[in-house]
């Protein structure tokens, strides 16, 4: 199902919003999209849970359930014993009253367990108000004789890119409106076969041809036996300018978007320490844009011109690092490459390089770092010689090295070596207005990025995002501005409804884990009780047994303010 790949990355998005996994079948039970273990045998039907994802298919409802290998709907389920899955929502995709699929939600650990059973009247709720969005939004735009299934029209209209589909003739058989908008918005449906020419040495741009016409086309292109899948970000007739593309890949001083004390600061620092040779060590937790401002220096520095190359050393196991740092010569071990291979640190010779989580740096490669950058040379695994290597480095971690330091952990004399230049970047949630400033770049950044119109922002949305926490820093608000636009009609505001619960602080999380497995939302007799109602009754009976507002609080798990606003709402006394 070469469809498969168009709403992959909103599956991945969604994931990333609510912290679980995310399944999406149609009403065939063939897998679309998914994360996590649920990111393979696409096309296929999953080897598990399809008993609750027939349920929800068959009666056009919600599922949840917390106890899977206990729960009755599980019963006949031949993998009930070997189950991962510890907690299970799935909501329907319903178009025209006809259920297209299920968006299931599913925790396979303890922790995102806990976080769906807290959290599970909300997700519902969000789920089932995207859901019913994106179905909205559903519009057929495929010739009568092409036959596309409209589930898969509905998939290819909800991703954020445009979407172009050639069978092996290479004849179009499906193309979305966004596609549609990037290439020829006046053409409509017209054209009927297509070539691609890929660009080297350009990652993720190629060239489609359609009929006469030519464009230069970012995005990404699969290759599958039924054909061709492209998804475009960006297409426009013409060579790109080459200066442009440089401005693109490699971010000025610019994309340090802020005006809080801490980012107007930051800023003076990388314009006096760019020119600089000496070592930068920039410190910050996950998601405040460490490599951003390590790509802002090399970009206004001398080396400019010369490569900045990235290693991130947690994410490459210890006995790859060596290699991949330092190099290795002919026939240096088995399965090495026939005529060597250069490690990273010549690469980056007469540029610079960013070690990116240098505290996760083994310690005996920290030894040889050491010496590379004191005698400005590396020895490549296996070589009777070592080689010159002049390189500026910049490295950053969220860990508190000094710490590292006293436990044995990381090398003092390296820390000295590399911390010539310390840079510390602030938390979002530390940086006052910058949020507002944050949330207006990456919209129009995203926007332009994926070829639609840039939504506007409600008073109430920028509200619940200045009063959020960011865990996850600029990072995850870049991302979340991606999914908005991903979700959002066309020139509508972004409105609360949009936003995922956890910006929600004021709600309370009912029904409450054994209340929910007691009522069995969704259960095989087909009941489904009102949320609302349920929230009230539990409010009520609170009540009934104390009087005391600040113990009712406490036992809902909310706070007093918010306690008295749902009191009004239901009109207790």
């Amino acid at each position: 199902m070469p469809i498969q790949h168009t709403i992959q990355h909103f599956a991945t998005l969604l994931a990333n919003v609510l912290h679980l996994e995310v399944e999406v079948v149609d009403n065939r039970l063939l897998r679309i999209a998914g994360t996590g273990p649920y990111g393979k045998r696409f096309g296929q039907v999953p080897e598990s849970n399809t008993l609750l994802l027939q349920e929800v298919l068959d009666n056009a409802r919600e599922v949840v359930i917390f106890d899977s290998r206990q729960n009755s709907l599980c019963q006949a389920c031949m993998q009930r014993d070997s189950c991962r899955e510890r907690g299970f929502v799935g909501v329907p995709i319903i178009y025209q009253q006809r259920c297209l699929g299920v968006i299931s939600l599913v925790a396979v650990n303890i922790e995102q367990l806990r976080h769906l059973r807290e959290h599970t009247s909300m997700f519902i709720e969000y789920i089932r108000h995207i859901s019913t969005l994106l179905a909205e939004n559903f519009a057929v735009s495929h010739a009568p004789d092409l036959h596309i299934d409209p589930l898969q029209q509905f998939l290819a209209d909800s991703v954020e890119r445009g979407v172009v589909l050639c069978n092996e003739q290479g004849e179009i058989v499906l193309i979305n409106e966004r596609a549609q908008a990037m290439l020829s918005p006046d053409k409509g449906l017209l054209w009927r076969s297509a070539s691609i020419l890929e660009l080297p040495e350009k990652s993720g741009v190629f060239q489609l041809s359609i009929d006469e016409q030519t464009w230069r086309v970012s995005g990404q292109r699969r290759d599958t036996e039924n054909g061709s899948l492209m998804l475009l970000s960006a297409a426009r007739p013409g060579a790109c300018d080459e200066d442009e593309e440089k401005l693109r890949r490699y971010p000025t001083i610019k994309n340090l978007i802020g005006e809080s004390p801490g980012m107007r600061k930051l800023r003076e620092l990388v314009g006096r320490i760019a020119g600089s040779p000496s070592s930068v060590m920039i410190m910050g937790e996950s998601g405040t844009g460490k490599e951003v401002v390590a790509r802002a220096i090399h970009r206004l520095s001398p080396r400019h011109e010369q490569a900045f190359v990235a290693i991130n050393c947690a994410a490459i196991p210890e006995n790859l690092l060596e290699s991949e740092l330092f190099g290795y010569a002919k026939g240096a071990f088995t399965g090495a490459a026939p005529g060597g291979k250069r490690g990273l640190m010549q690469v980056a010779s007469g540029g610079t390089l960013f070690l990116d989580e240098i505290g996760d740096m083994p310690l005996g490669l920290q030894a040889r770092l050491l010496r590379a950058i004191e005698n400005r040379e590396v020895m490549p695994i296996g070589a009777s010689a070592p080689v010159a290597i002049d390189i500026r480095i910049i490295s950053a971690t969220h860990q508190n090295l000094e710490a590292h330091i006293r436990d044995g952990r990381f090398r003092e004399d390296l820390f000295y070596r590399l911390n010539v230049v310390p840079l510390m970047l602030t938390p979002l949630r530390e940086r006052g207005d910058d949020v507002m400033l944050l949330v207006n770049h990456f919209l129009s950044l995203h926007a332009q990025r994926i070829g639609r119109q840039r939504p506007g922002v409600s008073p109430e949305v920028m509200r619940l995002l200045q009063n959020y926490r960011w865990p996850g820093n600029v990072r995850e608000l870049s991302n979340l501005m991606e999914y908005l636009i991903n979700i959002v009609p066309e020139g509508e505001l972004i409105d609360s409804a949009l936003l995922p619960p956890v910006f929600h602080s004021s709600y309370i999380d009912i029904p409450r884990p054994a209340e929910l497995d007691a009522l069995k939302i969704c259960s095989p007799e087909g009941t489904q009780p009102n949320l609302k109602s349920m929230e009230r009754t539990i409010i009520e009976e609170a009540l009934q047994r104390t009087r005391n507002k600040k113990q009712v609080a406490d036992e809902l798990g909310i706070g007093v303010a918010t306690l008295y606003r749902k009191i009004k709402k239901y009109g207790l006394v």
